[in-house]
């Protein structure tokens, strides 16, 4: 017990780790924790642990027998809930349990005999008797024992195993006795038994459980009684016995294998098996065998010693005596054990100590996955050749198929085990290579398991035994037994399969002569027997198939073998073989192995079968189809399918099954399923689409022929089309489904479709797969249907990425369309049509399939098959074919099919004559609309507009453009596009460029086109101009640049080529890359680098320019690289995008010579071609996909100015320059053709207009042979070949004189290359009448719809066509537009005039800019105010025209061309003109003088300026404007004038004022001279309405602010200028229409603007803005800058003074100083309100006005004190005169700081003043203008020193008005004299108080002096009212003040004298 101990703690750690459900748990009895007890058990399982707790505790106490009793009565109840076991103490529970079920088992076998104690056993455990505790602790241990680890362990370490298998034992070797009453036994309850032994096999698959079983020494009883006693032991008990010891064996042990090592138990029992083996019935002896060979094969892995002593004693003989035996069994006898028996024997043959040594000798030769080396040693080698050799003897020995069966597959599971038991065995007991002696005398099932295990060598292990394989193929040649040559073939077919080596080595073996003499002899024999099938039956039958597939598969793949069997002559013989269908798809496979050597002899002979079998063949047609795709997919099949009539061959297959699918059926297709001819339909479709699959030969035979009309022809009679006359068209559809959902409708839905238009939907399903080039990748839908309807929905819903593949088949099925018909189905028969009509709609989405429909033929064929749906308006076809005829004319369309569109109606013509003759006989209905004729009327009427507005709206589908593209491109140039996905490259191939020719050269080397040589590299530069469009980059990490042009040379006698010229895009740096470095012209795997590309030269070979922002996908581009030789082999290299420069730098030239050669033989010569985009050499996928326009190569460098031509002509131009002209050019002003490139300057021009499809050999013929070699060489074809396809792009300058040129370029690329020619319906209606039968239609509009469409289409087609444009021209088309749009003024709205704007060019809705393009569109409809008027109410949206920040100038300038000014201001003599109207045009006036500023139109709007003045008769203001501002038609109020003059005035300044316009002061006197001053002036006059005043002083004041012309201005100009100049030319008209009128005299003179101004300004100075506008000329702030500032809207003058003297540009003041005129006005106005009588003196405007402006003056003044304008004559003068009628205030006795205060006084002569002169009412403001004039006088008294001219003092005083009495005069200058001697007077008395400076104090003493003197000298003249002797006074107190000054200078000198002293 102790290592039962020893393990508990083990145990425990189990038990965590192990899975709560154990495996051997019954079901509903897992035990849980505590934690997961239900809710309906607590209660019980609580009674229960107290019952057991409480046993527990009383336990040591009682006595053996209480305790027993206790514990059983505890039992019952622990076992009515054992569901779930959840206890305290199990463990406890278990030991308690077991130990007292061992003490019951042994108390009951105690002392008894074996039989009786087997009894007692038997009642002890039985649960049918009154006492069943042996039954309850029975149970309790079995439900204990699957709880957990430790409780088992419990249980064993109880001494129960020992006691189990006791019972064991009784129960196995003492069978009951036979009762006496029915002389059965009875032998137990078998769940007691079940129990009993799942308790032993629980127990004894523990190590710790076999342990306790060795200590009480009872299993060798038992195991030797297994072997002795099998025959005499218990039935009922065996199988239980073999469990219980086979757990056992699974869990021996060291000690227990010593154990049995030591009783010898394995010997015993095979001695005791030897004697049964022959008595014992086969099944009992291999189950006693099985138990004893269980314990030596579980025990090998702990030690070898059961099998040693096994083998030491004969064990293997028995093993083979046993099985031997077995032979002859029933498949369910023995069937368990003896498989266990041969299982355990294969695992006995790895049991060995020593590894098995063999030789490597290998048979050669092997496949090439064959490795053969030995690796270590590992425990499924095989070691144990005893073992196996007895399966090996069974084998030899018997014939039994289980039995031979089972050995072979033990083998192969040892090969399975490790691939070198194969080899181990093979080297040693060569158990193969001897089975195949015997096994063609197996059973057949055993011969075809042994091939498979044969060829499972090939397969799973790569070897090929060819000693093996040499007996099979004897056997197969001596063909003993037929079953056995078949099967042996199958495996040799199987191993052909695996490997082309089996073909070499069964061909060298001779097996495929062998099997061709077979062939040939069975093939005449079916030749002689008339090919009937069934004379040949089983075996033999069989044997020829697989002899047909066993050559097949030797001739796939092996072209030696296939020309073996030609040679044999066996081509004839295998044809035969094609009748039988059994034979047919061999025969069919070795055929198409014969194609690889000659497709031409297969295809003779597939088609010819094809052609020459019965109608009712149709399974041999499917097959021979099926056949022929096969041989289809390789592309050199191609062309033989071709060349033996392959494709005819197809079709009349289908022509054969006329009527075929007619419903019902009839003839011989009556017998014949719907579903076989739809297949052989499928097939042969498929066959023709597989021929075509990426094949242009094929593809361009097929079309040119006109194979896809007859296809689709020989549809038509298949039956299920309808093809019998007329259709009925009914009004409409109820429902409407798509073609994808007829496909589930018809083939996966309930709904009950007639059998016609299910064969019709399949029909087109397989065109539909054709048109997308997958048809030949399909599969019958009869296999997948289900995934057909799939993928007809994914096709359905990816449609819009499908490109059309084969579009001949589009047009199939557009034919096929009006036949998909049926009487009795006309709901139907419409709705599928139209399904199919949607259908092939969205097959023409994008633009590229449309261009490939358009090349297909697609428009013809719609024309000729669906004429009647075109026709018929109310056809529910109509509208999808319509669009589906758009969307391809929109793209490439011909005239006479354009024509057709027009002519769609038989009575289109009769109707268009009718409606124009209504033009003619129709009243006008604006003149007389009572007398209008409504067109209504007429019957014709409404049918023939709705027929315009059909024609207009299909017209405008085909026109408009699809997208935004450079130069209004709606026409799509034609193009060739490249797309690098499909193959890497695609380029195009320029065959020779030039040819430099040694002296001794043959001229025969040289290809192009002319005479002559041309020489390269160019002596000038050279330049390239090519068109291009990317419509797709390839991604960054696999870029792909787009090459526009790489020259290539060659010089003949070497081997390398190199590239001297490159010019390519680098997608990944963004940047136009240029290059004349020589590099080799090689694959890109092998270039270098370019960093490694070594540049000796210190000028670079490449050059870069950015460009990556400027490159816009889906646009055209234009490029041009300009290369201009220098000296010294360099050059200048320019490149341009789009007219702009990219960049200019200096590189190196291109070399002389390719590559490092320096000089040139005299008989070599050097090929210079060229390719355009990416050659095959540099092939490269990527998604790159880009078009290439128009290009050109010139041989000198052009001017920028050419580029920018150039690039304006645009991608359509497809000439050579030698006449350009610009669309629109020759509108205004003829222009002669311009030269931009000589002719011998041109190397080539290539345009895929030009584009013609032609072969190598037309080529030769048409050019040179040289260039055809070229052409052939490059596109990878031989060079006389007359049937592939060459795009062969003509040098379109090929005809210009100079030396030879290249006779093109070469479209190379199969799948990357693609071509096409533009021709849209713009472009091809031009040839059937162009915009004359556009302006027919709007002719015919007789609604606004049809007016819209009508005008729309015309202006798409002008906007995209040039010539349509030069054509409307020419017919005078603009001026009928204008007519045809006057007359039909009552259809046209505001969407009208945005397409005539447009036909101008003026409004692109909203894209590129707005510029006048069409001069005529704009002259004759925008520009035609008086039928724009007519037509529209309000035409506001034409300011837009003007209005642009970009093209604004460029519009103005043409309307200035076309004289739209004099146009707009006649408007204004309209009496109805509206005011909104007159607004609109006055801001047209602006924008055009902003855009384009002119004295001519200036002129013509100030002479209409002056015709709105009244006379002065008039006063304008009594005339109020409010009621004529509000009125909107300004009819004829008085105010209308006064209105539009304001406006026009408002007009002039904002033009002046505008920040578009900044007038230079050029252009300023300009104009302003133009119209003289005394054009302002007459806007001053005192009549005038004050607005009107105002807003002409303002513009006045705008030329003013200019000094010159301010100066110029003052002194006089000339005036009548104005009319000068406006009238100038009209005396010519005035003499040639009134001679004798003379004509009036209009001399000069001069005008003194200012004077005038200030008399003008008299009559105004009511008006605050006036004062306003002076104030900032004053402060150099005009108008518009003191808008900008913000200034406020304000009637108060004090306000708006303030406001500019805050907010006035100080910067302009500082500059150029204050205007001193403008400061004179503003006193001039002063001075006449103050004389003005004051009638208010606190609320007039006369008392506050003056005041405002002296207040503004002062603050001025004191903000710009050193202003010249305070000194300035003019301003003291006229300040003088505001003083001088103000009055100062009168003088009393002691004026203030005048005199002493001693002194007299003035006196004032009252007697001798004019009581007249004196004003009744001193004005308020005097005070402040004698103020302010003492102010400006004390500073010139100060500052101003008397020596200068005209001193203020002087000018103050001499001021005097003109009619001034001397006694006013005397006062004016008395009052100024004393307020200068009161001035000096305060500057002395503050020059006591503080020292003045030395400049003022000199200063000051100058002036003394000078007033001194001009005191006297008024006093002795009588002027100065004053006493003499207050003056005296006056002049002493100065002196002495003078005095005291000279004193303290001079005492200052004495000091400054004695300081200097003392310091030296």
């Amino acid at each position: 017990m102790r290592h039962l101990e020893d393990s508990i703690g083990k145990a425990q750690q189990q038990e965590r780790s192990s899975d709560e459900g154990n495996e051997e748990e019954a079901p509903g009895e897992r035990a849980v924790g505590e934690d997961e007890l239900p809710q309906s058990h607590c209660p019980q399982w609580e009674t229960l642990a107290k019952q057991f707790v409480e046993y527990e505790q009383v336990a040591p106490f009682l006595i053996a027998e209480e305790k027993k009793r206790r514990l059983l009565d505890f039992l019952p109840l622990f076992l009515k809930s054992a569901g779930m076991i959840v206890f305290p103490n199990l463990q406890l529970l278990a030991s308690e349990v077991s130990k007292l079920l061992t003490k019951e088992i042994k108390k009951h076998l105690n002392g008894k005999p074996a039989e009786e104690a087997r009894l007692a056993l038997e009642q002890l455990l039985q649960p049918k008797r009154e006492v069943q505790d042996g039954h309850v602790l029975l149970k309790t241990v079995y439900l204990l024992s699957q709880t957990d680890l430790r409780t088992l362990w419990n249980i064993i370490g109880s001494g129960l195993p020992a006691a189990l298998m006791q019972c064991l034992y009784l129960f196995f070797t003492f069978p009951l006795k036979k009762s006496s009453e029915d002389g059965e036994t009875s032998e137990g309850d078998p769940q007691t038994r079940e129990m009993l032994v799942q308790i032993m096999h629980n127990i004894y698959k523990e190590e710790q459980g076999v342990e306790e079983l060795l200590a009480a020494d009872k299993l060798q009883s038992l195991l030797i009684a297994t072997a002795s006693l099998w025959d005499q032991c218990s039935p009922s008990w065996k199988v239980p016995t073999g469990r219980v010891l086979r757990t056992i064996s699974k869990a021996q042990t060291k000690n227990s294998i010593v154990y049995l090592q030591a009783v010898d138990c394995i010997k015993i029992a095979i001695q005791n098996l030897f004697r049964l083996a022959d008595t014992l019935p086969a099944h009992d002896i291999c189950e006693a065998v099985s138990i004893i060979l269980c314990f030596v094969k579980d025990s090998y892995p702990v030690s070898s010693a059961l099998l040693t002593e096994f083998e030491n004693n004969d064990g293997y003989q028995l093993l083979l005596k046993i099985l031997l035996r077995c032979e002859g069994l029933q498949e369910n006898e023995g069937d368990p054990y003896l498989e266990e028996i041969l299982d355990m024997l294969t695992c006995l043959t790895t049991c060995g100590k020593t590894e098995l040594k063999v030789s490597g000798n290998i048979a050669h030769p092997q496949l090439p996955h064959f490795d053969f080396e030995p690796k270590e040693a590992s425990g499924m080698t095989v070691k144990n050749l005893q073992a196996f050799q007895v399966l090996q003897s069974v084998f030899q020995r018997s014939n039994d198929v289980y039995l031979c069966s089972r050995i072979l597959a033990a083998i192969g599971t040892i090969w399975a085990w490790n691939a070198v038991n194969f080899f181990l065995l093979e080297w040693t007991l060569q158990p193969i290579n001897q089975f195949t002696d015997i096994i063609h005398l197996k059973p057949h099932t055993v011969q075809v398991q042994f091939f498979k295990l044969v060829e499972s060598v090939v397969m799973d292990m790569s070897y090929i035994p060819h000693e093996i394989l040499k007996k099979i193929q004897y056997l197969v040649k001596e063909n003993i037994v037929p079953f056995f040559t078949l099967t042996a073939l199958r495996c040799l077919l199987n191993m052909t399969k695996k490997d082309l080596l089996f073909s070499d080595i069964f061909r060298d073996s001779g097996l495929l002569g062998l099997l061709l003499a077979l062939l040939r002899k069975q093939a005449k024999i079916l030749r002689k027997s008339g090919t009937v099938p069934g004379l040949e039956e089983g075996t033999e039958k069989e044997l020829n198939a697989v002899m047909l597939k066993m050559v097949a598969a030797l001739t796939v793949g092996s072209v030696r073998n296939t020309v073996v069997l030609k040679d044999y002559g066996m081509v004839p013989y295998i044809k035969i073989f094609l009748d039988d269908e059994c034979y047919r798809s061999a025969t069919l496979s070795i055929l198409e192995q014969l194609s690889v050597i000659n497709y031409e002899e297969y295809m003779s002979i597939v088609i010819g079968a094809l052609c020459s079998s019965t109608q009712g063949e149709l399974q041999l047609k499917v097959d021979l189809l099926k056949s022929l795709l096969r041989i289809l997919d390789s592309p050199q099949s191609h062309s033989a399918f071709r060349a033996c009539s392959g494709f005819n061959g197809l079709l009349s297959l289908i022509s054969d099954m006329e009527g075929a699918l007619q419903d019902p059926p009839s003839g011989l297709w009556a017998t014949v399923g719907h579903n076989c001819v739809l297949e052989l339909v499928f097939y042969t479709l498929q066959g023709i689409t597989a021929a075509l699959h990426l094949d242009p030969v094929n593809s361009n035979f097929f079309q040119k022929n006109g194979l896809f009309e007859k296809m689709a022809e020989d549809l038509g009679t298949l039956g299920c089309f309808w093809s019998q006359g007329e259709q009925q068209v009914l009004p409409g559809l109820e429902k409407t489904r798509t073609f994808a959902e007829f496909l589930d409708a018809a083939f996966c839905s309930s709904e009950p479709f007639p059998r016609w238009l299910k064969n019709c939907i399949w029909i087109l399903n397989f065109l539909d797969h054709m048109v997308k080039g997958t048809l030949h990748l399909e599969s019958y839908f009869k296999e997948v249907q289900t995934e057909v309807v799939e993928t007809s929905r994914s096709d359905e819903s990816e449609m819009r990425d499908t490109a059309i593949v084969h579009p001949g088949a589009v047009c199939v099925i557009v034919r096929l369309l009006p036949k998909l018909y049926q009487e009795g189905h006309s709901q139907l028969s419409q709705e599928i049509q139209c399904a199919v009509a949607d259908h092939i709609l969205s097959l023409v989405k994008s633009e590229k399939s449309r261009q490939v429909m358009c090349s297909a033929g697609l428009l013809s064929t719609l024309i000729t098959s669906c004429h009647d749906a075109l026709r018929n308006e109310s056809h529910p076809l109509h509208l999808p074919l319509t669009r589906v005829f758009e969307k391809l004319a929109s793209q490439a369309i011909e005239p006479d099919v354009l024509r057709y569109l027009s002519a769609c109606d038989s009575d289109f013509t009769m109707d268009y004559i009718n409606l124009v003759g209504s033009e003619v006989a129709m009243v006008d209905t604006k003149t007389a609309p009572q007398t209008a004729v409504p067109l209504s009327s007429f019957p014709w009427v409404s049918k023939g507009s709705a027929l315009v507005l059909q024609t207009a709206m299909s017209l405008i589908s085909m026109t408009s453009p699809r997208n935004f593209q450079l130069h209004n491109a709606a026409l799509a140039p034609s193009f060739v596009e490249f797309d690098m996905s499909m193959e890497g490259y695609g380029c195009l191939y320029f065959p020779t460029l030039a040819t430099v020719m040694g002296p001794s050269a043959e001229q025969s080397v040289s290809g192009g086109t002319g005479m002559g040589t041309r020489m390269f590299p160019p002596l000038s530069g050279l330049t390239l101009s090519s068109w291009f469009l990317v419509n797709k980059f390839g991604l960054l990490h696999n870029s792909h640049p787009l090459r526009f042009l790489t020259i290539v040379r060659h010089m003949s006698r070497t081997e390398q080529e190199f590239v001297c010229f490159s010019v390519s895009f680098s997608p990944q740096e963004r940047s136009l890359v240029i290059s004349t470095e020589e590099m080799e012209f090689q694959p890109l795997d092998i270039m270098e680098p370019e960093s490694e590309v070594q540049n000796h030269s210190l000028v670079p070979g490449q050059v870069q320019f950015g460009c990556g922002k400027m490159l816009v996908t889906g646009q055209w581009h234009h490029l041009t690289v300009t290369v201009a030789k220098e000296a010294k082999k360099n050059c200048i290299v320019s490149a341009y995008l789009n007219g702009q420069t990219l960049g200019s730098a200096k590189m190196q030239y291109l070399q002389p010579l390719p590559g490092d050669c320096i000089s040139m033989d005299p008989s070599s010569f050097i090929d210079v071609y060229g390719y355009i985009a990416t050659p095959r050499v540099w092939k490269q996928r990527s998604s790159l996909t880009w078009r290439l326009g128009p290009t050109y190569l010139f041989e000198e460098a052009i001017s920028v100015e050419t580029v920018e031509l150039i690039n304006k002509l645009g991608p359509q131009y497809c000439s050579n320059f030698q006449a350009a002209q610009l669309q629109g050019e020759d509108q205004c002003t003829e222009h002669n053709p311009l030269l931009l490139v000589g002719e011998e300057k041109i190397s080539f021009g290539i345009n895929a207009t030009c584009l013609s499809l032609a072969t190598v050999q037309d080529v030769k013929s048409s050019y040179n042979e040289v260039d055809g070699r070229l052409i052939a060489k490059e596109m990878g074809i031989s060079s006389r070949d007359s049937a592939t396809p060459v795009f062969l792009a003509k040098n379109i300058a090929g005809h210009l004189s100079g030396v030879s040129r290249t006779i093109g370029s070469v479209a190379v690329g199969q799948y990357g290359v693609r071509v096409f020619q533009s021709s849209p319906a713009a472009t091809s209606l031009n040839f059937i009448g162009g915009p004359a039968i556009l302006l027919g239609l709007i002719a015919l509009a007789r609604d606004d719809h049809t007016m819209y469409a009508a005008v729309k289409v015309l202006n798409s087609i002008l906007k995209s066509s040039p010539m349509s444009e030069k054509l409307m021209r020419h017919i005078g088309g603009y001026q009928l537009l204008a007519y045809l749009l006057k007359r039909k003024t009552q259809l046209l709205n505001n969407r009208i005039l945005q397409l005539v704007f447009s036909l101008a060019g003026t409004a692109e809705l909203g894209f590129e800019s707005s510029v006048v393009k069409n001069y005529n569109a704009f002259q004759y409809l925008l520009c035609n105010f008086e039928v724009k008027l007519q037509i529209f109410s309000e035409f506001s949206s034409v300011k837009d025209v003007f209005y642009s920040v970009r093209d604004g100038y460029q519009n103005a300038q043409v309307a200035y061309q076309v004289q739209v000014v004099p146009k707009l201001v006649f408007l204004f003599n309209d009496v109805e003109i509206s005011n909104s109207r007159i607004t609109v045009v006055c801001t047209i006036l602006s924008h055009l003088l902003q855009g384009y500023f002119n004295t001519r139109d200036i002129l013509r709007i100030g002479l209409f300026l002056v015709y709105t003045l009244k006379p002065s008769s008039v006063d304008e203001n009594l005339i109020c404007l409010d009621g004529s501002r509000r009125d909107p038609t300004l009819s004829q109020t008085p105010g209308k004038t006064i209105c539009l003059r304001n406006q026009l005035l408002k007009m002039l300044l904002d033009v002046m004022h505008s920040d578009k316009l900044h007038l230079s002061s050029e252009v300023q006197e300009e104009t302003f001279l133009a119209l003289g001053p005394d054009w302002f002036l007459l806007f001053a006059q005192s009549y005038l309405h004050s607005t009107t005043v105002v807003l002409g002083i303002r513009l006045l004041l705008y030329f003013l602010h200019n000094r010159s012309l301010l100066k110029r201005f003052k002194e006089g100009i000339v005036a009548g200028r104005w009319l000068e100049n406006s009238s100038a030319g009209i005396d010519i008209l005035i003499d040639n229409l009134k001679p004798q009128t003379p004509v009036p005299d209009h001399s000069s003179f001069l005008i003194f603007g200012l004077s005038v101004l200030k008399t003008c300004l008299t009559d105004h100075v009511h008006i605050p803005e006036i004062y306003l506008e002076v104030a900032g000329l004053l402060l150099a702030t005009p108008h518009w800058e003191r808008r900008a500032g913000g200034e406020k809207d304000d009637r108060d003058l004090d306000s708006m003074l303030q406001w500019i003297s805050q907010h006035h540009i100080t910067e302009n003041v500082l500059k150029i100083g204050l205007c001193a005129e403008a400061a004179t006005l503003l006193l001039e106005m002063v001075k006449i309100t103050m004389d003005k009588p004051t009638l208010d003196a606190e609320a007039s405007w006369e008392i506050a006005y003056p005041q405002n402006v002296i207040q503004f003056l002062v603050l001025i003044y004191w903000s710009y004190t050193q202003d010249p304008v305070w000194c300035c004559p003019d301003f003291l003068k006229t300040l003088a005169m505001v003083a001088f009628h103000s009055r100062a205030p009168k003088v009393r006795g002691n004026s203030e700081g005048l005199l002493s205060p001693d002194g007299p006084s003035i006196a004032e002569e009252k007697g001798d003043a004019d009581p007249s002169s004196l004003p009744l009412l001193p004005h308020p403001a005097k005070k402040q203008v004698w103020d302010f004039l003492r102010v400006l006088l004390t500073d010139s008294l100060l500052s101003i020193p008397a020596t200068k001219q005209g001193h203020p003092l002087e000018l103050l005083i001499e001021a005097s008005p003109e009619d001034a009495s001397r006694e006013q005069k005397r006062h004016f200058q008395t009052e100024v004299l004393l307020c200068a001697m009161d001035i000096f007077h305060h500057t002395s008395q503050s020059e006591g108080k503080t020292r003045p400076r030395e400049s003022t104090a000199s200063t000051s003493v100058m002036n003394v002096v000078y007033f001194a003197q001009k005191l006297i000298e008024k006093l002795n003249s009588r002027m100065f009212a004053a006493d003499p002797k207050q003056i005296l006074l006056f002049i002493a107190k100065q002196i002495v003040v003078v005095s005291h000054r000279i004193f303290f200078k001079a005492l200052s000198a004495c000091f400054s004298v004695s300081f200097f002293t003392l310091s030296l």
